[in-house]
């Protein structure tokens, strides 16, 4: 039998990427998104109305799938959003908003896959996190802390659930053409700001490296194939620009006051 997939955050981004190269080679895709009715061309993928953040629908979603399909063979925690601004100025609400979205939304959702991927003593969780969790960007701290906490869940995740046959694995994407700069938390600092000048600074060379240096996704939805294809996958993969993936390793080699020199120099703050 195909193998059947439940990806979040299906409708743009890594997730249409993924879902629509998985399809082609012949997995049973099931995506979310929170209004499925606004995507077109979604053909061979079930596209189904979930909010991860509700924390309420991730039983009967999970159900769903599985009363078609009688198994759940791989979960991939795709659904994420951005965010950025000086902590100073941060809301608490704003955070706890990024974190239900970049983080406890995806608990909540593997709490419900479990169960089913136990059952059978077979099952591969895939986590999309981020180069940025492992790097310290200014003005990103929240949105950092976010994506390393998924990291940091996948390993400690796998190691609990090795006795049952499931495997997770993490992915950090760097820069890539996707949605994310645009539909991210947006914080607007007043002009009066202590902050206001170095986080416009920081805001436009992060949109230009977007605009300029962003990646194909298509090689994200490569990687995902590939890694569901091993007989033993890693735990902890990185894609992404050259230059971004040297980073995490000059981070580990370099003194870290000299790091964050070369990072602030690099956003020019």
């Amino acid at each position: 039998m195909n193998k059947v997939v439940l990806i979040s955050g299906a409708s743009t981004g890594f997730g249409r990427s993924i879902s629509k190269l998985l399809t082609s080679n012949n997995f049973r895709v099931y995506g979310t998104s929170r209004n499925p009715k606004k995507y077109n061309d979604f053909e061979g993928i079930k596209l189904l109305r979930y909010d991860l953040t509700s924390f309420k629908d991730s039983k009967s979603l999970v159900e769903k799938v599985l009363s078609v399909e009688d198994k759940i063979d791989i979960l991939i925690n795709n659904a994420g959003s951005g965010f950025a601004g000086p902590i100073e100025e941060i809301s608490i609400e704003d955070a706890k908003k990024l974190f239900d979205t970049n983080f406890f939304g995806h608990i909540d959702l593997i709490q419900s896959v479990l169960p089913s991927m136990r059952k059978n003593k077979n099952g591969l969780i895939v986590n999309i996190t981020s180069i940025a969790g492992y790097n310290n960007i200014p003005f990103g701290s929240v949105y950092c802390a976010s994506k390393y906490s998924m990291e940091c869940l996948g390993a400690s995740l796998n190691m609990e659930l090795k006795d049952f046959g499931i495997r997770v694995v993490n992915i950090a994407p760097g820069d890539y053409r996707t949605e994310i700069f645009d539909k991210r938390i947006k914080l607007e600092l007043d002009t009066n700001s202590p902050y206001y000048n170095k986080y416009k600074k920081f805001t436009e060379i992060s949109k230009h490296n977007m605009d300029t240096q962003s990646r194909d996704p298509e090689e994200v939805a490569k990687l995902t194939l590939k890694i569901i294809q091993s007989k033993n996958p890693g735990i902890h993969y990185k894609v992404g620009h050259f230059l971004q993936k040297f980073s995490i390793s000059l981070k580990k080699i370099l003194p870290e006051k000299l790091y964050q020199k070369l990072m602030m120099n690099h956003y020019k703050i």
